[in-house]
């Protein structure tokens, strides 16, 4: 199946990519920069075409569509800065690939959500994720949506932050309680998921929390973290009023004097106050997943010379 992959270069793109390789798909990478080091060597490790486009310049869609048999949508932010908001590139992105896969008759179409999203949601972030969903939901497609939780693996942006902190730090910061709950989930079993429901069509219409099968506290994360790179760090709760003032900070210097999005902001502060749980059955049933432990998948990588980096 000739699949156009949105968001490849990022951390779970990259293993879908992997293992659509192995699977026998063909894959095309949407990409800003077609040009890229990253972009080039992705396509050459996994026989991949790259097509220019970026999802919120709906005129550049058509021609990276041509052909394709299916559509994988991965594309999100979890902070804003400039006109990288939510509601532009999980809302209107999302309308736009869907608008411009209806044209190109492409029936397939699997979506990259997040646990926690819902009508009604707190966050900024879930609001714009709902919206997108509504859109997918409404598209006409063979359509699948896909929920994750927390996602962990070599080189994410969770776990080796926390380790990478242990490194160079005695102290670790846990906002507020640390006490709300999640359950992360390996990479590879995200990435299994989307390729596997290109071919399963039971899968079609359907929404699916994609998440461990335990439950962890942020702080109880941490200490898994701290146990498997055999540290052991003071952990210091900073209180939420606090962080809100540094998330607030941070949202207006960084996007304005660094030209990046911020490292925190207040719609994670949102997020974090709630539980981000759900229920991993029916998409370990359906796609025949078999989980490792949380404390045995992140061993596999940060015990690893090179799995801190």
């Amino acid at each position: 199946m000739k699949v156009l992959l949105t968001g490849a270069t990022g951390f779970v793109g990259q293993e879908i990519l992997r293992q659509l390789h192995g699977a026998g798909h063909s894959s095309r990478i949407l990409a800003r920069d077609p040009k890229s080091p990253r972009a080039q060597q992705l396509a050459r490790s996994y026989s991949a075409e790259v097509h220019s486009g970026d999802i919120l310049d709906a005129s550049s869609l058509p021609e990276a569509l041509a052909g394709a048999e299916a559509v994988i949508h991965l594309v999100g932010i979890i902070s804003e800065a400039g006109r990288q908001t939510f509601e532009r590139v999980h809302t209107q992105g999302t309308e736009n690939v869907v608008k411009a896969a209806q044209r190109a008759r492409v029936n397939r179409f699997v979506h990259m959500s997040a646990l926690g999203t819902r009508a009604n949601a707190v966050s900024r972030y879930h609001q714009s994720k709902w919206a997108a969903e509504e859109i997918v939901r409404q598209s006409g497609s063979g359509w699948t949506i896909f929920r994750p939780s927390i996602v962990y693996g070599p080189g994410d942006g969770f776990v080796n932050l926390f380790a990478q902190m242990s490194r160079i730090s005695p102290v670790l910061p846990v906002v507020g309680t640390g006490r709300s709950k999640f359950q992360p989930v390996r990479v590879e079993d995200v990435a299994a998921c989307f390729v596997k429901a290109l071919s399963e069509p039971r899968s079609v219409g359907q929404t699916y929390d994609v998440c461990g099968n335990e439950v962890f506290s942020l702080e109880e994360i941490i200490d898994l973290i701290m146990e498997t790179t055999g540290r052991k760090r003071f952990k210091l709760h900073l209180p939420l009023w606090l962080t809100r003032i540094q998330a607030a900070l941070m949202e207006f210097v960084f996007p304005r004097l660094l030209g990046k999005a911020p490292p925190l902001n207040r719609d994670q502060l949102l997020m974090l106050q709630e539980d981000n749980v759900g229920d991993p059955q029916p998409a370990m049933e359906l796609f025949g997943l078999k989980p490792r432990s949380f404390r045995e998948g992140i061993m596999v990588y940060l015990t690893h010379p090179a799995g801190s980096h």
